[in-house]
């Protein structure tokens, strides 16, 4: 009996969501920006979302020290599905994607819009 409590135990555990990295990374990206560190926030940034940012004349951080993003805050909740994750900060909410090198942002200064998808200053 105790081998398969410890089995379901182990099981169970190998299931659980990380929901921690994505929340670290959501508060890293706000924390360059609060820093002004464009440069830093841009390499947190999925190089899609990168390409697509700025204006054919400008730098990923030109772009988002234009956008002016509102302040992170503390993370609210958390939702992991597969590769794909939600972060809701006190200020904004973000959409991370898990890549090889970790979570990277592909969505910020996102505003949900009654019946439809959120709307995001950032996204690709």
């Amino acid at each position: 009996m105790r081998i398969l409590i410890t089995l379901l135990a182990l099981a169970l555990a190998g299931c659980a969501v990380d929901t921690a990295s994505p929340a670290r990374a959501a508060e890293r990206f706000h924390a360059a920006l609060s820093a002004h560190q464009e440069e830093a926030a841009c390499g947190m940034l999925a190089r899609k979302t990168a390409d697509r940012l700025p204006d054919p004349d400008q730098s990923c951080a030109d772009a988002l020290r234009e956008l002016k993003l509102g302040p992170g805050g503390a993370v609210t909740s958390v939702s992991v599905w597969g590769e794909e994750a939600q972060v809701r900060l006190g200020g904004d909410t973000l959409f991370l994607h898990r890549f090889g090198d970790g979570w990277r942002v592909r969505a910020a200064g996102c505003e949900p819009v009654r019946d439809l998808p959120y709307e995001c200053e950032v996204e690709d």
